[in-house]
């Protein structure tokens, strides 16, 4: 993946956002792509992972690491899909463990997104080009129930129920070790790591508020079954907190959950229930998918 530096100069960079400074020089990638790219730890300031919207300095070295061979054009892909609903103007899915929600540097092929393109041809224009119909995400790894707008008013209106945490979602987890409690909550901030852009952490430099809540389904041995309930919806958020809790999820590579002779599983997290208000009729609705 090839890699460049660049630094900031008074005529070229300097009290300029990140990102618009990297759209000038790089032609090859959209803007779109170098967010992407920033969201996921590819680009550092002065070794430093920021933000889109940084202001960049007079001297300032940016790291940049992507693929030139990124097609612009999203491929539509034969792959089946567990379809739970379908109107005009929303999909319910099943997503499945192993998928990747949508296409991103270094990853164009086989994703949820490429399946739905096939599958709802209609779903182009639907939102953003390369994230078409999507409003919220499942880490690759987690499973489970997914909403897709359809329709340009469900997607307006669905992005307006999750920022406004009307969205109810309820998830499935197994962890490590006996919870302290049958029930509570967990609210640590969650941030990018401050050295690894890759993951997430309670010990960041830009902590932003989250809280999960859990309550406890069986316990056996050094296992315990949750119902897990975000409130807020950080990256990595779950897996964050409860790994910080001590009770990383069974499987989890990236946050510690990989141990003994379970280091082979996928992660063990499962979106189970999902309800929101339908965007034509106003009525409530909701969707499961038990384990």
């Amino acid at each position: 993946m090839p890699k460049k530096e660049f630094f900031t100069t008074p005529s070229s960079g300097a009290d300029q956002r990140l990102d618009l400074f990297l759209a000038d020089i790089i032609k090859v990638l959209s803007r779109s792509q170098i967010q992407k790219l920033i969201e996921e730890g590819r680009v550092k300031i002065n070794g430093q992972i920021q933000k889109s919207s940084h202001k960049l300095k007079v001297g300032d070295k940016v790291e940049i690491e992507y693929d030139l061979a990124v097609p612009e054009e999203i491929q539509p892909e034969k792959i089946p899909l567990d379809v739970l609903h379908k109107d005009d103007h929303l999909i319910v899915i099943v997503k499945p463990s192993g998928m990747v929600v949508h296409p991103g540097a270094g990853v164009r092929e086989r994703t949820l997104v490429n399946a739905l393109l096939y599958h709802f041809p209609d779903l182009e224009g639907v939102g953003p080009k390369e994230r078409p119909g999507i409003v919220h995400r499942l880490d690759k790894e987690t499973s489970g129930v997914m909403v897709i707008a359809r329709s340009q008013m469900a997607y307006q209106s669905l992005r307006h129920q999750f920022r406004r945490r009307e969205v109810e979602k309820i998830y499935i987890g197994l962890v490590w070790g006996r919870m302290p409690q049958a029930k509570g909550k967990i609210t640590w901030a969650v941030g990018r790591h401050p050295r690894r852009g890759e993951r997430f952490s309670i010990k960041t430099k830009k902590p932003r508020q989250a809280e999960t809540r859990y309550s406890i389904l069986k316990q056996r041995g050094e296992f315990t079954l949750l119902e897990i309930k975000p409130i807020t919806g950080r990256t990595h958020q779950i897996r964050v907190h409860l790994a910080a809790a001590g009770h990383p999820l069974v499987g989890d590579r990236r946050y510690g959950g990989h141990k003994g002779k379970f280091r082979g599983l996928r992660l063990f997290l499962h979106a189970a229930c999902l309800s929101l208000t339908h965007p034509e009729t106003g009525k409530k609705i909701a969707f499961s998918s038990p384990l």
